[in-house]
């Protein structure tokens, strides 16, 4: 008897990318692959722990998942289970708690489960010092795949929990890379996204590699006709770096680079290893080498102590960078951290407000970003039809773009040109 598996993912890229490298797993294994809300044998929850709510997010799923099928086996994955396996063990129906690493072993474990034991697998990742190999051959959508090639943070902001729920720097093998990205050439993808959990970090553990490796490797494979990067720190775009990668035709012109705030004392107190400044400088120096990159980001509001002089000065920073897009957040805390304990917490009445005067900025920066391209020519892959014979694109710049045309044309490259701004995407011809 066929037995079927439903999978929910929570939080980032990376646990996107492990969730199907997962599904593949299953799915060789005879498993049927359902939606997660319907009845299904096995249920996987994925999950995130970046904030409050990311855990409490990742419960829900849980008691959804045993409301469904109160006989399933429930398997807790991922980066919440890592941090607080205790928590997630005493949730009602979980029958495995396995961590941030060895989810290759889920399916036998599963087995066990099967025999009616409680199954916790998580193990101290801060002493795991290899990269897991699970790969990825095929996606439900074949023009852009993610590839992750690294694990692991080695920073410890002050704020962020992620590098005791996902341990050190692991670097993924340059040729097992190649081999992965290669596989998925032949079955039709042409955008490749590297990602990781501390991207810049790619190489530190390894010897004589770094993320540009890989990059012009991965520039070399037939078929791959674009490349894009996760999100990355300023510190690793030096003028060399960005010459570098600017004379590799593939290299999209889209950088998402981290920055959480726009005041320097600000980013001391988080432990931020540069000032605005150096970010400013790196983005100074894509603009010179690239043609019109969108810069996007995340930006934090909120932060013990953040005062509203420092605030004021974040804003202003936004506007003066004028980023392409960015994603706002506020504070939260993390138990564990050393921003959970520090003086001058902000209450949430403030980070409410400073979070809508944020997003305001970010969305003017954007509007400006977009109204820019209107009247150009770029080069768009279609990925996907939205509406009857409305079809929807990105620009290596990464911007959504549709057209209207009475014909299939997922998966082609056309040059389009831009007429006016819709609601979060820009139409063309």
């Amino acid at each position: 008897m066929t037995k079927s598996v439903a999978f929910c993912t929570l939080g980032c890229k990376v646990n996107q990318y492990e969730t199907q490298a997962l599904t593949e797993l299953f799915i060789k294994k005879g498993y049927d692959i359902l939606s997660f809300d319907k009845f299904s044998d096995v249920y996987v929850i994925n999950t995130c722990t970046v904030t409050n709510m990311s855990d409490r997010k990742s419960r829900q799923m849980i008691r959804r998942a045993k409301h469904i099928n109160p006989d399933a086996i429930i398997a807790v994955v991922g980066c919440y289970s890592q941090v607080s396996p205790e928590e997630v063990k005493k949730i009602e129906g979980v029958n495995i708690v396995l961590g941030t690493n060895k989810k290759e072993e889920l399916i036998s474990l599963i087995d066990d489960a099967l025999k009616n034991q409680k199954i916790d697998k998580v193990g101290d990742i801060l002493r795991y010092k290899t990269y897991d190999e699970i790969a990825i051959n095929e996606y439900s959508e074949k023009t852009r795949a993610f590839v992750k090639i690294e694990d692991g943070c080695n920073e410890f902001c002050t704020y962020c929990i992620i590098p005791f729920a996902r341990g050190p720097v692991r670097s993924r093998k340059l040729e097992n890379i190649i081999k992965e990205v290669q596989s998925l050439a032949r079955n039709g993808f042409s955008e490749i996204v590297l990602t990781g959990i501390h991207l810049a970090s790619y190489g530190k553990d390894l010897e004589n590699i770094g993320l540009y490796d890989v990059i012009e490797k991965v520039s070399k494979i037939d078929g791959i006709k674009r490349i894009r990067l996760g999100s990355l720190e300023p510190r690793i775009l030096t003028e060399d770096f960005i010459k570098k990668i600017s004379k590799i035709e593939s290299m999209c012109n889209h950088f998402h680079i981290s920055l959480q705030s726009g005041c320097d004392e600000t980013l001391k107190r988080m432990r931020r290893k540069y000032t605005c400044d150096e970010y400013k400088e790196s983005v100074k120096l894509l603009r010179k080498y690239f043609d019109n990159p969108a810069i996007a980001t995340d930006i934090m509001v909120g932060f013990p102590g953040e005062t509203k002089e420092e605030f004021d000065k974040s804003i202003d920073f936004m506007k003066e960078i004028s980023f392409a897009d960015a994603h706002v957040f506020s504070y939260s805390n993390r138990k564990g951290t050393k921003a959970d304990v520090m003086e001058n917490q902000v209450s949430p009445d403030v980070k409410e407000i400073r979070h809508k005067k944020m997003e305001s900025v970010v969305n003017e920066c954007r509007d400006s970003y977009l109204n820019k391209l209107i009247g150009k020519e770029v080069e768009v892959l279609f990925e996907q039809e939205v509406e009857n014979g409305i079809w929807e694109g990105t620009t290596t710049n990464y911007v959504k773009v549709r057209i209207n045309l009475d014909k299939d044309i997922s998966k082609i490259y056309k040059i389009v040109k831009i007429t006016k701004l819709g609601d979060g995407f820009i139409w063309g011809e």
